[in-house]
């Protein structure tokens, strides 16, 4: 079973290009308050109805990191609950890597969709290189190339 914390990151990005239903192949969903509130400061992705995932209150206390509120919020959680954290931030996967958090991001969970069966290695490719062209996220061609690596080993 798979615990995740999502920021807003690969909330926002799986939405630009379509998928953010991918989020539903992770067993169990959390999104911190304060990461719903980055959102609702936005537009919230209507596709976000239809994911079952529960909000959550986070503790901050003794997370003195150099992140976003959200983050910030999104880390704490994931170091309580043992959970994988969900981001596309560098600065907040270096910081969950120093808590010994399980980190993954977009292109993780489009690993993971594929890996359930839920998505077919080529549509897999193509959502990885969709998400680099297309959505707002900076992504490096050896980032999307060594997503694609990832599901030949899966």
């Amino acid at each position: 079973m798979i615990l995740a914390v999502a920021d807003t990151g690969p909330i926002i990005h799986l939405d630009e290009i379509g998928v953010l239903e991918l989020l539903s192949v992770i067993d169990e969903v959390l999104i911190p308050q304060t990461v719903y509130q980055e959102l609702e400061a936005g537009t919230i992705p209507p596709a976000l109805e239809s994911i079952e995932y529960e909000l959550v209150e986070a503790d901050v206390t003794g997370h003195d990191v150099d992140l976003d509120p959200g983050e910030t919020a999104a880390l704490a959680v994931a170091s309580e609950r043992t959970a994988v954290l969900l981001t596309d931030d560098l600065a907040a996967r270096d910081a969950a890597n120093a808590r010994d958090v399980e980190v993954h991001g977009s292109i993780g969970i489009i690993v993971l969709a594929y890996s359930r069966g839920e998505l077919a290695k080529s549509e897999a490719a193509k959502l990885m290189r969709a998400l680099q062209a297309e959505t707002s996220l900076f992504i490096t061609d050896a980032v999307v190339e060594r997503g694609i690596a990832l599901l030949d080993e899966t």
